[in-house]
């Protein structure tokens, strides 16, 4: 079990330090989402795969993943048809923080957003973003990535931000 402590933000772009690493590309799938929000998720990046689990919450999660076999991920992916989301991966190492940036691909191709995670919850809170980094998202349950496969384009995620923010 591990104890997931995150903030999300959205990106207008790629920071420029990004730009030239090489991403991993990410297929990911869910197997099931429940009313509570607990999600099992398969995810497939550079040949390794993994089944996880994940408890709701938004700044705090509990995460419990186990890596698979080729076969295995194969005979379990076809369970996740019609709820996957494929993207791009940049990590970055900055003073100290582990910061994730994901570019997802079609249908939600535009969509940047940076994860940044914490040893805890009070150094998730002391943190500064980055001058690159946009709106704070991170209590916004329509942009986890199990509700992302809600939306048909880019711009029916906009619209539903907008939205949020006239709230």
């Amino acid at each position: 079990m591990h104890r997931e402590v995150e903030r999300k933000f959205l990106l207008r772009q790629l920071p420029e330090a990004l730009q030239q690493l090489r991403p991993v590309e990410i297929e990911q799938g869910y197997i099931a989402i429940s009313e509570e929000g607990r999600e099992v998720r398969l995810r497939a990046a550079e040949g390794r795969y993994w089944l996880t689990v994940k408890s709701d919450g938004s700044l705090t999660r509990q995460e419990y993943e186990i890596e698979l076999s080729a076969g295995q991920f194969e005979t379990l992916w076809p369970l996740a048809e019609g709820r996957r989301i494929r993207k791009s991966r940049f990590v970055l190492e900055k003073e100290g923080y582990h910061i994730e940036i994901d570019q997802y691909h079609q249908p939600l191709n535009g969509l940047l957003i940076a994860e940044v995670e914490f040893p805890s919850e009070s150094a998730a809170h002391a943190y500064s973003p980055e001058p690159w980094m946009g709106k704070e998202v991170t209590h916004l349950n329509f942009l986890k990535n199990k509700k992302l496969l809600q939306f048909h384009s880019y711009q029916q995620l906009l619209t539903e931000l907008d939205k949020n923010d006239t709230k």
